[in-house]
């Protein structure tokens, strides 16, 4: 099947989540020996578990995170506090277990993939990475499209059918991440289209940049949106023009687990950009979404509220590579322990309230 017909074929397949079983969870919840409600956003996981599980025993079972590569021509801009080049060095990092997402996706107990989906440098071959490459990185959106509308939808395919692997692999939860020199610019320039808010609104300092480079950030974001701004239909209109490889791959995921039952646990800033653009695509995408963290990017906030979801964390983290999905896991997995392993008032013969 070529990507356009997997893209569609993907997308009649999403419902939305069935609210009858949220409403059983609601129900059970009112049974377990707590107070109503004490439990707080962690009864409201477990309820929007049921919902997308259509069942009343929830499971987080086989977790993985789903970690895309990408290079960006953006960079050629001057906007990152980082050379290009470092993208493949954090991937061969990545791949020897020794950088953020590693050490927490180990303490977890997650299974964390590697995909190439751009890396300019080459990258040699190693059986923990799987190469999906589109091309050496997306073209320089400041001043061209950042990709066709076919290679964004090869992209958008590449994260559909990992997902689809993730499912015959009995994973219940998926979790974004991404790693991309230049890829906050990326996102920022997404964000600005999405909301039509002002580039100095949205554009942070991502890997730490300094005063005068966040300015010719803040300008390149804005000459970005306004030449793309006549092309710009829809959401992949969007995502070709401003986006990376890894964002189309991290929207492709969305896409897929909203037509799997698949909760996906969205990391920061570049992650909520894909999830954001997914929800552009089909609607009912929203409600499989799970904001992990607030990420102390800028435009963070505008892309929560456009996928209308609260972060569950609030750790001032800005990292990215899905380190924040990876701690969201261990929320998920203490909701699911909680709602399905507490006892009853009736069971342990506990009163209820009057």
């Amino acid at each position: 099947m070529n990507s356009k017909a997997l893209l569609a074929s993907t997308l009649e397949a999403i419902v939305p989540v069935d609210h009858t079983w949220i409403e059983r969870a609601r129900g059970r919840q009112k049974e377990l020996t707590k107070p109503e409600g004490s439990l707080g956003r962690l009864e409201e996981i477990a309820n929007r578990l049921c919902g997308i599980q259509k069942t009343l025993t929830p499971s987080a079972a086989n977790p993985q995170i789903l970690l895309f590569a990408a290079d960006h021509g953006v960079c050629a801009e001057g906007i990152s506090a980082f050379p290009q080049s470092v993208t493949a060095q954090m991937v061969l990092n990545f791949l020897r277990g020794g950088a953020a997402i590693n050490t927490l996706a180990r303490a977890n107990n997650i299974k964390l993939r590697i995909v190439d989906v751009g890396v300019e440098s080459p990258l040699p071959e190693s059986p923990a990475l799987i190469q999906r490459r589109i091309g050496n990185g997306t073209r320089n959106l400041a001043r061209h499209p950042a990709m066709t509308r076919r290679e964004a939808i090869d992209a958008i395919a590449v994260g559909i059918e990992l997902t689809q692997e993730a499912a015959r692999e009995g994973s219940g939860v998926v979790g974004i991440g991404e790693m991309g020199i230049g890829n906050t610019t990326s996102a920022a320039a997404i964000t600005a289209a999405l909301t039509q808010r002002p580039a100095a609104e949205v554009v942070g300092r991502g890997t730490g940049i300094d005063d005068i480079t966040l300015a010719r950030k803040i300008d390149v974001v804005a000459r970005a949106v306004s030449l793309h701004r006549p092309q710009i239909h829809d959401a992949i209109d969007i995502l070709s023009t401003l986006g990376g490889f890894e964002i189309a791959a991290m929207c492709g995921v969305c896409i897929a687990a909203a037509s799997l039952n698949i909760l996906v646990i969205v990391d920061g800033f570049i992650s909520t950009s894909a999830a954001a653009l997914a929800t552009r695509v089909h609607p009912d995408i929203r409600e499989y979404l799970l904001a992990a963290h607030r990420s102390r990017e800028s435009g963070h906030g505008a892309l929560l509220e456009l996928i209308d979801d609260a972060p569950l964390l609030d750790l001032g983290m800005r990292l990215g590579e899905g380190t924040g999905a990876a701690l969201g896991v261990g929320l998920i997995r203490s909701a699911i322990a909680a709602f399905n392993e507490m006892s009853t008032f009736a069971d342990a013969s506990v009163s209820e309230s009057n």
